[in-house]
């Protein structure tokens, strides 16, 4: 699962990108400075697997894991090719959900593209490059169905549905708040639209904003833009959050209790990003290794046991399963197994976050 960070040149996409991975992508006061696409591969924070660490002392502690892609920053015209547009524009549909840098700070020794500091006008630079170049996928859809439609009058359906889906793009509107029952939906996510994969928003402040961003006046027009597009928003300080980044925990804990913060921005955005994906975790742990693994929501508890191994599935007997807050409340699982929390569920078991399991199986 990929999160393109995507955003105007200099609105702190690469600093944020090198605080999220450590991965050293080049960061620079002057547009383009990351031409090709930068990947990292992040553990995603869970405090539930930290606390099975510190009770089973295992030989290995494994996190959950997402990959960000650092991608060459925009400019006006990127779906004309403007700039490095259309390798932008790739390696955003390459990914399955954004993260959106914003620049909610001003500062005269960092550039700006644009001039001056205005997140909503730069929001909507971005915005529009990414509807222009669905535009002009739709109208290849639209073409190809009604040639279809000639021969099979199935696809006079297709047709409007992304004849009106056009119309709706060329008002300035992304796909992704485009209003159609469950099947037209299904239909229009065969076409992999830029303005279809979910979104987060990262509002980059200074220091000063990210200790209080409510009363930041960028980060308020950030939000309510979210709040009628139903994104999240989730504040930054890229320079910040550099500097945590080099520091052990020991000092980032110390750090962050000086600023009054309960955990970096970077944190956040790492969860919110797992989420926005619809992955949960669900738990294993042992002496051997303490380990998270990702799953879609929903699903069930033999194919969450095929994660593990094909075996597991493919043998799979019943889940032996409690919920992580339930074993940490009792404090070990022979109190849990006492209190009849420890469950033991079949086939059509759905998985849940936080589910500590033990799979049965037999091959």
């Amino acid at each position: 699962m990929k999160l393109g960070i995507v955003g105007l040149p200099n609105v702190g996409k690469s600093t944020l990108f090198n605080s999220l991975t450590k991965a050293g992508a080049e960061s620079a006061n002057y547009p383009f400075c990351t031409i090709d696409p930068n990947v990292g591969v992040v553990a995603v924070p869970d405090s539930r697997l930290d606390w099975l660490a510190e009770f089973y002392h295992p030989k290995k502690t494994t996190p959950a894991v997402i990959e960000f892609v650092d991608i060459a920053g925009l400019v006006k015209g990127a779906s004309k090719g403007e700039g490095l547009g259309n390798k932008f524009l790739a390696n955003i549909r390459e990914c399955d959900a954004i993260v959106h840098v914003v620049r909610c700070f001003d500062d005269e020794n960092v550039i700006h593209v644009e001039g001056s500091t205005d997140p909503l006008r730069d929001i909507g630079i971005i915005d529009i490059e990414l509807i222009m170049a669905d535009v002009e996928m739709v109208e290849r859809r639209i073409d190809k169905a009604q040639k279809a439609a000639k021969g099979d009058k199935k696809f006079l359906h297709e047709a409007e549905v992304f004849s009106a889906l056009r119309d709706w793009l060329n008002d300035g509107n992304s796909a992704r708040s485009f209003s159609c029952d469950e099947d037209d939906a299904a239909l229009i996510a065969t076409s992999e639209l830029l303005t279809l994969k979910p979104i987060i928003y990262a509002a980059n402040l200074d220091e000063d904003g990210f200790a209080d961003c409510g009363s930041v006046a960028y980060y308020q027009q950030v939000e309510e833009l979210a709040a009628k597009e139903g994104a999240q928003v989730i504040p930054v300080c890229a320079k910040l959050e550099a500097e945590i980044a080099e520091l052990d925990e020991a000092e980032k804990k110390e750090f962050l209790d000086d600023l009054g913060i309960a955990e970096p921005g970077l944190d956040r955005l790492i969860k919110a990003s797992y989420a926005l994906l619809g992955l949960i975790s669900f738990l294993t742990a042992g002496e051997d290794e303490c380990r998270a693994w990702t799953i879609r929501r929903g699903t069930k508890a033999p194919q969450a046991a095929g994660k593990i191994h094909t075996d597991f599935e493919r043998g799979f007997i019943r889940a032996e399963v409690v919920a992580f807050e339930d074993l940490k409340r009792c404090g070990t699982m022979a109190a849990a197994k006492e209190k009849g929390l420890v469950r033991s569920e079949g086939k059509e078991y759905v998985m849940q976050d936080g589910d500590v399991v033990l799979f049965r199986f037999n091959v």
